[in-house]
């Protein structure tokens, strides 16, 4: 089934909720472990931002296999523009977030392991007891900082996201907001 004017299909609906919902948790769980150093926290991160990452990756072939879906109603010309940029942001933030996190832990010599199975081993300092001898620092660096802007970035979009999914449902009363929870409006 393709998305529709009036119903978006089963795949777009649980694409967006997974991976929306996942991309909340995880920006949530980074903020909290980055202010309050809770390292404690990092290998449940980083699983799931590589599980989610084959899901994302799912999701942006789905869009560009389905095309973006069709808008709910007729809206001002400066709503649909800002509506294509938050969109293009979320999905291209979607898929920088884990890259840079993968990046950052894989060539600042933290290896990279899902749930314990390792993909990429660590690299500790023998001479440093919790320290990692990187693999490239300043790539590590580069990727760390993108980590950084990407999730400064996403937070700001996904508010907006929001925002203007609220707005179709209270304000335009359009069917926006039934229609990604899977239901049929009318045309």
């Amino acid at each position: 089934m393709s998305d529709s004017k009036t119903k978006l299909s089963c795949v777009t609906v649980a694409l967006h909720w997974v991976v929306g919902v996942t991309m909340i948790i995880m920006l949530s769980v980074g903020v909290y472990m980055t202010n309050f150093e809770e390292h404690s926290l990092y290998p449940l991160h980083k699983s799931v931002g590589m599980i989610i990452f084959v899901v994302i990756l799912m999701r942006v072939i789905w869009r560009v296999k389905q095309g973006w879906p069709e808008a709910a109603s007729t809206y001002k010309s400066w709503e649909h523009t800002l509506s294509k940029i938050v969109h293009w942001v979320l999905i291209i933030a979607t898929v920088v977030m884990p890259i840079s996190g993968m990046l950052m832990s894989a060539l600042g010599g933290y290896g990279l392991a899902v749930f314990g199975l390792e993909f990429l081993a660590a690299t500790p300092n023998p001479d440093e007891a919790g320290k990692m001898i990187p693999i490239n620092g300043p790539a590590a660096g580069i990727a760390h900082e993108t980590h950084e802007i990407a999730s400064t970035l996403l937070i700001a979009v996904v508010l907006l996201h929001v925002s203007g999914a609220l707005k179709h449902h209270l304000v335009d009363k359009d069917g926006t907001l039934k229609r990604m929870l899977g239901r049929r409006i009318d045309s």
